[in-house]
């Protein structure tokens, strides 16, 4: 238990503390009650609230006879802190991978070449796909007050196309960079814009968050084993939950409870368990799409009031969108999208056209000078840094 209420308390000053201090701040002065929370003028330490939840993982997992206490403390600091994963997940557990600690690693080709073939294809998603949109998105909504409909629309898809390959680029990189040392992380992401409910998108997004909020969150609220109403209430509580672990800000906890809303809503008309085939399941995935594009909004978004002023225009102003990046740029991103795209359907599919995998040594390195040579000469090689690390 100490070490639950330590972790929170960390993870509430660093993150949180400043925010609920000014909410309170403004809503006292709002009262008429002249008072002012102080603030810290702290840095926010890069990835603490993955490296928080793992630490809490491992406390629950002892207490629940899951796994055995580590009393190496350089080993234990070791999962805590795994450089590959530190900033940005995925979220490991104590039962994947600080058993894989104890074990003897010897160098591997076959590890080395899946590694870095998924660090290709994670510095693909991060560089030509995530920061070309990326250019676009914060044109738009960094001058929220200069655009129209048409541009908002455009960018809300650009963002939700942007925030998967940046996300799920370095959650390649990160997997790729232990899989040449040797260690298996869990994957994060199964290809989530093909899910056809809010549902399964959880299923197939940020899995080891949704995981993680699953067994320790809704799980012990009582699950969807108990009355219909407890079960909704617990799915709104961990999807609240989830949007206050991603930042503290009104939109993110609004983007939480919508998805949360959404989940019940599904879970009531049975769709959760639903499964469809051929047309109706691409209008259902078409439809998803559009509820999580939607959604993002309010992730994107400064404010819940810019949000909804970016949805109002999306639906009452639909001129034609910004033109900034020109010819060329756009072209970029339609080659982007392409390549994503035929990938993304190869692995769902199950299409045997795997280039990496080839059998033929030769098929392997013309896959991976094409790949170095899209990334060199498509990429944005100035680009930021990944998103998540704000989390």
């Amino acid at each position: 238990m100490l070490s639950i209420v330590a972790n929170l308390a960390i993870l509430f000053f660093y993150k949180y503390y400043n925010w609920l201090g000014g909410c309170l701040t403004e809503w006292m002065q709002n009262a008429g009650v002249d008072m002012t929370v102080p603030k810290f003028d702290i840095l926010l330490p890069v990835g603490i609230s993955f490296y928080i939840f793992q630490a809490l993982g491992y406390s629950i997992d002892v207490y629940r006879k899951n796994v055995e206490v580590e009393r190496n403390f350089f080993r234990y600091a070791l999962f805590v802190s795994y450089f590959p994963q530190l900033v940005a997940g995925p979220i490991e557990r104590s039962t994947n991978l600080l058993r894989q600690f104890k074990e003897k690693k010897v160098p591997n080709y076959d590890n080395l070449m899946q590694g870095l073939n998924l660090m290709l294809w994670g510095y693909f998603m991060k560089l030509v796909v995530a920061d070309r949109c990326a250019m676009y998105v914060d044109a738009i909504f960094n001058n929220a007050a200069h655009h129209t409909g048409g541009s908002f629309a455009v960018a809300s898809v650009m963002f939700t196309i942007q925030i998967y390959g940046d996300f799920a680029g370095y959650t390649y990189i990160a997997i790729g960079c232990a899989k040449v040392m040797g260690f298996h992380l869990h994957d994060n992401f199964h290809r989530p814009y093909f899910a056809a409910t809010i549902t399964e998108f959880w299923h197939r997004w940020h899995i080891s968050l949704s995981s993680w909020l699953r067994d320790y969150v809704y799980f012990p609220l009582g699950g969807s084993r108990t009355s219909k109403a407890k079960a909704y209430r617990n799915i709104l509580i961990t999807f609240l939950v989830s949007g206050i672990w991603h930042g503290a800000n009104w939109t993110y906890i609004f983007w939480g409870v919508m998805h949360g809303v959404v989940q019940c809503i599904e879970r009531f008309w049975g769709w959760n368990k639903a499964r469809w085939k051929g047309l109706a399941k691409f209008l259902h995935v078409l439809v998803t799409f559009v509820a999580v594009d939607i959604a993002w909004i309010f992730f994107r978004a400064d404010s819940i009031e810019q949000a909804f002023y970016v949805i109002k225009e999306i639906f009452s102003d639909m001129q034609m969108p910004f033109d900034g990046l020109g010819i060329t740029g756009w072209m970029y991103i339609v080659f982007a999208l392409m390549v994503l795209v035929i990938k993304e359907c190869i692995d769902e599919f199950n299409i045997n056209l795997h280039l990496s995998q080839s059998k033929s040594l030769l098929v392997q390195r013309l896959y991976v000078i094409g790949m170095v040579m899209i990334i060199l000469c498509f990429g944005v090689l100035s680009g930021g840094q990944f998103i998540y690390f704000q989390f």
